[in-house]
């Protein structure tokens, strides 16, 4: 690491406090005391966002070091200031000296990396909109409304705890409850035969806690239906297959508190949030859609949702 200079450790007490000013690293001293007579005049104010390295001229500023320690890991974050501030000054060098180089050499006229940068571009434009679109609707009383609608009045639901064996054909499902029956290991026989190899390998076929409308409605009707400890008597069939089920236990589910569900709840605002802005967006402008061929094509719906899994996600 290069040796980090007295402006550097000044600046960076204040790298992560974008509001602090930062004083001058090589002040000038003190003047003498002006005659009682004389009006004092007020100190010009510190520079918010001083250059802090030029390369061939272009300056870096303060600002450019605070936005890359924003998106720092959270684990270097935890360096003391006067250590991130030179690392990240010499990558802005660093960074800065490869862009230079690359101009020198016109690699951005190259259809390539055109094609890339008018990308980049495009998709900080995007993304850009879409931030000052949907932040203003992330507010705390937006999400203690779609609280108190999706959650604080909603009944306690029933959940289970349960387990499936998945195979291809209703005999092979037959076959398992034969010998879960006559004392066969779910979890060794959900392991060796099931087809759903993310419950299977990893848990013995566990699904975990859900409730009734996180499964599909054959698989939730037939698990919601048994007790703890017993095995569907009969195959269940869904699009995925058989499943022989088994329920380990159930509970009802409290209603969540606010604090234990903001975080989802933001998530969906968000992606409420982006998928009205992104209708009106599309709304306000023509579409004219091409085939392969380049022949128009009369406008078609979105396609459906795909259906749900047996399994929680």
């Amino acid at each position: 690491m290069r040796p980090s200079s007295p402006a550097a450790s000044i600046l960076a007490a204040a790298l992560l406090v974008p509001a602090l000013s930062i004083p001058h690293a090589h002040a000038a001293p003190a003047a003498a005391p002006a005659p009682a007579a004389a009006t004092a005049q007020p100190a010009p104010p510190a520079n918010p966002n001083p250059v802090v390295a030029s390369v061939n001229g272009e300056d870096i500023h303060l600002d450019d070091v605070r936005q890359a320690a924003a998106s720092m890991p959270q684990q270097l974050r935890q360096l003391p200031p006067n250590m991130i501030f030179p690392m990240l000054l010499n990558q802005l060098i660093d960074q800065k000296a490869i862009q230079l180089a690359a101009h020198k050499e016109g690699l951005e006229s190259q259809p390539e990396v055109k094609q890339q940068m008018q990308t980049a571009a495009a998709n900080a434009l995007q993304n850009a909109y879409l931030s000052q679109k949907v932040t203003p609707t992330l507010t705390d009383a937006a999400i203690q409304a779609y609280y108190d609608q999706n959650y604080a009045n909603k009944k306690p639901e029933q959940e289970i705890h349960a387990r499936h064996i998945l195979v291809a054909t209703e005999a092979e499902a037959k076959d398992v409850i034969k010998q879960l029956k006559g004392g066969a290991d779910f979890a060794a026989l959900a392991t060796k035969l099931s087809t759903d190899k993310a419950s299977a390998k990893q848990n013995g076929g566990d699904l975990g806690w859900f409730k009734k409308g996180d499964m599909l409605p054959a698989f939730s009707d037939a698990a919601f239906t048994l007790k703890p400890h017993t095995i569907s008597p009969t195959p269940v069939h869904t699009q995925y297959g058989w499943h022989v089920i088994e329920v380990l236990e159930t509970r009802t589910a409290a209603v969540p508190k606010l604090d234990a569900v903001r975080d989802e709840i933001r998530q969906k605002l968000i992606q409420q949030s982006v998928r009205d802005t992104v209708e009106k967006a599309v709304s306000a402008v023509k579409v004219v859609r091409f085939d392969p061929s380049g022949k128009p094509i009369a406008d078609t719906p979105a396609p459906a949702a795909a259906p749900a899994a047996p399994a929680k996600k």
